[in-house]
């Protein structure tokens, strides 16, 4: 369980915010990757917060440069990005625990979550909202041309779904799919299937959710 970095209380899962000292924690970072800021303010912009994102390297052998906001933590990713940090951090597991995925399925999936479409950092058009992985329960939201957004809390939750073998369980069933669909191509692991497009608007958009959820709840 993750601990507040000011007071040492334990945080519940999905939460940044201690209840004991009110203090906002970075859960992906701090304490957990070695990283060092290199911009402190560019021009992508917060899609929560509306501020200047930093570009912070996470030391390793090659430096990944992500893009951090400061005041509510998020992170966004380029293509490819997301992948090579849980590449780099979680070695490759050779089974899958699927009562411990369940777990951190229903632990961590937020279904009374409000929906909430953001805008590209990049290009500000509205992102889809994308189930990341079989069993995972991470909804991030992604621009199709400049990356992945990320919300605070979320990576971590990924590195604890590759770890119990997640990444492992969402490219066995990719191959079930698509024995299934007589040779189609292998869809890649942020799901399509779950995308809600980010132009529909209104009560379209909430009913293309709601079954969304539903199928989710399906492949549970």
């Amino acid at each position: 369980m993750a601990r507040c970095a000011t007071c040492s209380a334990p945080l519940a899962a999905n939460t940044q915010v201690c209840r004991y000292c009110g203090v906002r924690n970075d859960i992906d970072l701090h304490g957990k990757q070695d990283f060092r800021v290199v911009d402190a303010g560019g021009r992508r912009q917060c899609p929560q917060c509306g501020i200047g994102l930093q570009t912070v390297a996470l030391n390793r052998e090659a430096d990944l440069h992500i893009e951090r906001c400061a005041q509510c933590f998020g992170l966004f990713f380029d293509p490819g990005e997301l992948e090579a940090l849980l590449d780099g951090s979680v070695a490759q597991v050779a089974d899958f625990n699927l009562p411990l995925l369940q777990n951190i399925n229903r632990e961590r999936y937020q279904p009374e979550r409000p929906v909430k479409y953001l805008k590209c950092p990049v290009c500000q058009v509205l992102m889809n909202r994308m189930l990341y992985g079989y069993q995972s329960g991470v909804v991030v939201n992604r621009c199709r041309s400049h990356g992945v957004w990320l919300d605070n809390g979320q990576v971590s939750h990924l590195l604890e779904w590759k770890k119990a073998g997640g990444q492992l369980l969402d490219r066995k069933k990719t191959a079930e799919r698509q024995a299934r669909a007589g040779g189609e191509s292998a869809k890649p692991i942020l799901r399509s299937d779950y995308a809600v497009p980010g132009n529909r608007t209104g009560g379209e958009a909430e009913i293309l959710e709601a079954i969304a959820a539903v199928v989710f709840k399906l492949f549970e």
